[in-house]
């Protein structure tokens, strides 16, 4: 019998650690999400850079990039992990824990999400859910045991087997029933400038798990051939639960995403106060990693939400 050759290779958690700094292209963010000092990252990408003897990463000042070689084993080693994982799960699937862990900005998460998660957990209550929300932290979508991220932007993957679209980014002037009755009707897009318009702060648009262009009131007026003329308002945050709450309460008028404000609207809570709508050009995305659908409880979530799109 021929002998068996024992593979020749570094530290699983050596390796585990390239993939995190890898993906992030940062070693302060593969700290952070491994939770571990930014010193033991580099230590170990030094460790398999002088066990390889091939430089794995280009550093540059405040950057990183990864070599020809560093990609060709990022590749490798996260096809290796995600296998390695599946197979673990397959050991005993009796005990593995049933939960899907979601990633999400706050409103996404809140007027969205949520909803969506207890129409189906009241029929799969022994389905857990974990939800990631931050308009704050962008790297949450990247967390290894994140099973879906939700993402909004002009996405540059291919939608398909882990990429699907959602919905256009889009929204409208919505205020109570009762401030419409108080105050409308507002005929014109000008005559909007009458109302008080609640809005998002700046702040909101520059968040790190942001990053896109805004959409607000001067983006609606632009867009209707009027001028926002900044009167005052009651309210600027950059939270969008906040102006949704004040909306709800009769304070004013605000500009609703659709997908969010959808409910409302539906059961009379928010009326619309001008037709015209304001689309930013944009999508809304999930992003589910074919590993993570070999999972029963992801797969039969994914396909909740995706069908709920349909009625």
């Amino acid at each position: 019998m021929r002998p068996v050759r024992r593979r020749h290779l570094p530290s699983l958690g050596a390796l585990a650690t390239f993939e995190v700094a890898a993906k992030h292209l940062s070693f302060t963010l593969a700290a952070k999400e491994l939770n571990i000092t930014q010193g033991a990252v580099s230590q170990q990408i030094r460790l398999l850079e002088t066990a390889f003897e091939v430089p794995l990463f280009v550093r540059k000042h405040n950057a990183l990039e990864l070599t020809a070689a560093g990609t060709d084993l990022f590749e490798a080693v996260s096809a290796g992990l995600d296998t390695i994982s599946g197979g673990v799960a397959l050991l005993r699937p009796d005990i593995q824990p049933q939960a899907v862990t979601i990633s999400a900005t706050d409103g996404m998460a809140a007027f969205w999400l949520k909803p969506l998660i207890d129409s189906f957990r009241a029929e799969h209550p022994s389905i857990g859910f974990v939800i990631l929300a931050s308009d704050e932290d962008g790297t949450l979508r990247n967390y290894s045991g994140v099973d879906i991220a939700l993402l909004c932007g002009n996405e540059r993957s291919e939608v398909g087997e882990e990429l699907h679209f959602l919905f256009p980014e889009e929204a409208q002037p919505v205020c109570s029933p009762d401030y419409f009755a108080a105050h409308g009707p507002f005929e014109t897009p000008q005559s909007l400038n009458q109302a008080n318009l609640l809005h998002l702060h700046e702040r909101h648009w520059s968040a790190d798990a942001i990053g896109w262009q805004p959409l607000g009131w001067e983006q609606w007026f632009r867009a209707q051939n009027a001028r926002w003329e900044r009167g005052p308002s009651s309210l600027s945050t950059n939270k969008v639960a906040l102006l949704i709450e004040a909306a709800l309460a009769g304070e004013g008028v605000i500009l609703g995403w659709r997908h969010m404000i959808r409910p409302m609207l539906e059961d009379g809570r928010l009326v619309v106060a001008h037709p015209a709508p304001l689309t930013a050009g944009r999508g809304n995305f999930l992003r589910c990693p074919s590993i993570a659908l070999q999972r029963p409880a992801v797969a039969r979530f994914v396909d909740h939400l995706l069908g709920s799109l349909e009625q």
